[in-house]
C-alpha cells in the first residue's frame, strides 16, 4: 500500500497544481518549512502540500549534481538524488560512448534517469531500465521535462530479463547500496558485478560503474578501468568493454584530462625536496602514481605514501604543487611554537599515513594569526613527519 500511496502523490506533483507548488517552493527555507506548510494547506490539499516540500527539499539537494537548471525542472526520489551520477561524469561517459560510435545504450538500473539523459543529450538513444515503479515514474517524468522523450524509453522491469541485443551498448550501473550502508562486495551488488560482466561481453561496446575502492585484481582482464575525479573528489570507477582490454586510466573532470597506465614500477624513495606533490585521487585510486612521478622527476617520501617531492616546481594537471618550508619529526608542541612564530591563523592540515585526526591537531595547535599554511601529517622514510608548507 505504501508504494502505491507514493506513486499516487508523486503523480500528483506532475499536474498543473503540483507543477505550481513545485515552482513557488523552488527558493524556500528548510528552517520554514512548517509555516510554509500550515500556508499551503489552506489552499491546496495536505498530501500535495507534503510531497511537494519533500520534492522540493530534494531538488536543492540534487543541484550540486545536476545544477539549477536542470535540478528545479527534474524529479527526485531519495534514494535517486544519493545514487545519480554527477551531471559533469555523466557527460563524459556519454561523450565516450558517442566517440566509440554508439548510437543506441540499453541503459540498465538506470534510476531516475541521470545517465540517460546525459546519453540523450549526446544523441544517443536511450531504453532505460529499473525495477522499481517510482523510480521509473521519476526517470519518465525527468526525460519529459528536459524535453528528451523522444529519445528515452523508460521500462520497469528485472534487468537481469531484458533483452539487449537490439543496442550498441550496455550500460549498468548496479545498486552498491542496502539496508546497513554502502556495500563493499561486488558481488553483493544488485545485480552482482559477474552478472554485470556477463552481460558486458555479450555487447559491442559496455560500461559498468563500479565503486573506486574496487580491488585491482577483481577487475576483468578483457576490461578497461577508468577512474574519473570530478574538481579533485573522486567520483566513481568505470570498467569498460569493447575498447583497450587491461588499459588503466585516470580521468580528471573539468577537462577531460586522461593518464594512461604504462605499468611503470614504484618510483623510488628520496630525500623531502623543495616541492611536495599530492596526486589527484583518480590517480592514487588508478594506481598511476608513477607515471605522475615519472613526468615530475620525483620519487616517494615512503615507499608506501602517495605523496611526490621533487626538487623543481613542474606545472602537471594531475597533482597539486606545495612548496614546503620546514620538516619536522612529529611533535605537537613543535609545531604549535612553530606556528605561532609564523603567526598562522588559517591552518589546513592533510594526513596521509597518519592516524591523528586533522580536527585533533588543529585543537591542540590553536593557530592564530593573519597567516596562512599547509601541514602534512605523514611519514618519510618510516618516520612520522610533518612537512609544513604552501600551495606553490
Amino acid at each position: 500500500m505504501g508504494r502505491v500511496t507514493d506513486l499516487a502523490a508523486f503523480s500528483a506533483l506532475l499536474t498543473d497544481e503540483g507543477r505550481t507548488l513545485l515552482a513557488a517552493l523552488r527558493d524556500h527555507d528548510p528552517a520554514q518549512e512548517l509555516a510554509v506548510a500550515s500556508r499551503l494547506r489552506r489552499e491546496h490539499p495536505a498530501e500535495l502540500v507534503t510531497a511537494a516540500i519533500g520534492q522540493a527539499r530534494l531538488r536543492q539537494r540534487a543541484v550540486a549534481k545536476f545544477g539549477a537548471r536542470d535540478a528545479y525542472r527534474m524529479y527526485f526520489t531519495p534514494h535517486g538524488v544519493e545514487q545519480s551520477t554527477r551531471a559533469t561524469v555523466a557527460a563524459h561517459r556519454a561523450a565516450r560512448f558517442r566517440d566509440l560510435g554508439v548510437r543506441s545504450v540499453a541503459d540498465l538500473c538506470s534510476g531516475i534517469g541521470g545517465d540517460a539523459l546525459a546519453l540523450a543529450r549526446a544523441g544517443i538513444r536511450v531504453l532505460a531500465v529499473d525495477r522499481d515503479p517510482l523510480t521509473v515514474e521519476a526517470a519518465r517524468a525527468n526525460a519529459e521535462a528536459l524535453g528528451l522523450a523522444d529519445l528515452i524509453e523508460v521500462r520497469c522491469a528485472d534487468v537481469t530479463q531484458v533483452d539487449t541485443s537490439a543496442y550498441d551498448a550496455v550500460f549498468v550501473d548496479p545498486a552498491r547500496r542496502g539496508g546497513r550502508g554502502r556495500i563493499f562486495d561486488p558481488e553483493a551488488y544488485s545485480p552482482p558485478l559477474s552478472w554485470a560482466v556477463r552481460a558486458a561481453r555479450e555487447a559491442p561496446h559496455a560500461a559498468l560503474k563500479i565503486a573506486p575502492g574496487i580491488p585491482h585484481e577483481a577487475i576483468p582482464d578483457v576490461a578497461e578501468a577508468e577512474w574519473i575525479s570530478d574538481s579533485g573528489d573522486v567520483k566513481e570507477a568505470v570498467l569498460w568493454f569493447g575498447t583497450r582490454p587491461g588499459a588503466i586510466t585516470a580521468t580528471l573532470l573539468p577537462g577531460p584530462r586522461t593518464l594512461t597506465g604504462r605499468g611503470l614500477p614504484n618510483p623510488p624513495v628520496r630525500e623531502v625536496g623543495g616541492y611536495l606533490y599530492e596526486p589527484d585521487g583518480a590517480v592514487i585510486r588508478a594506481h598511476l602514481v608513477a607515471e605522475v612521478a615519472e613526468e615530475l622527476g620525483g620519487g616517494l617520501i615512503d615507499e608506501s605514501i602517495a605523496y611526490i617531492t621533487s626538487d623543481v616546481l613542474r606545472p602537471t594537471p594531475y597533482a597539486t604543487a606545495y612548496e614546503i618550508t620546514d620538516r619536522l619529526p612529529f611533535n605537537v608542541k613543535k609545531l604549535k611554537a612553530l606556528l605561532r612564530e609564523r603567526e598562522v591563523g588559517t591552518l589546513t592540515v592533510k594526513k596521509r599515513g597518519s592516524a591523528v585526526e586533522p580536527e585533533e591537531l588543529r585543537r591542540k595547535v590553536k593557530p592564530k594569526g593573519r597567516n596562512a599554511a599547509t601541514v602534512f601529517l605523514t611519514r618519510v622514510a618510516g618516520a612520522p613527519t610533518m612537512l609544513i608548507g604552501r600551495p606553490a
